[in-house]
């Protein structure tokens, strides 16, 4: 049996989600209610398996805990409009 948990908490160590948590926009208020979405630190460990595995969205394993792939890609594409790479790329040149 595979251990996703376990290999997304190695994706996103606690001392980096630190850091990187207060660049993170605040999810968007949902005012016709729905589904909540999922927090942002699981969206963004389902993105960065994504990325580093190779796999397509589509087949994110929901067992990791972080939504579906299109959920993860939507919060990829909109942090992208937001900034958030940029800002995300300095701290981590900051920090090495």
């Amino acid at each position: 049996m595979v251990r996703w948990w376990g290999m997304a908490r190695a994706l996103l160590p606690d001392d980096l989600w630190t850091e990187i948590a207060p660049l993170l926009p605040p999810p968007r208020p949902r005012p016709k209610g729905g589904r909540p979405p999922i927090d942002n630190r699981a969206a963004l460990t389902g993105i960065l398996f994504v990325l580093r595995s190779g796999l397509p969205w589509e087949m994110l394993p929901a067992e990791m805990g972080c939504g579906s792939g299109m959920s993860c890609w939507r919060r990829l594409r909109d942090w992208q409009a937001a900034g958030v790479w940029a800002r995300l790329h300095q701290v981590l040149l900051e920090r090495l």
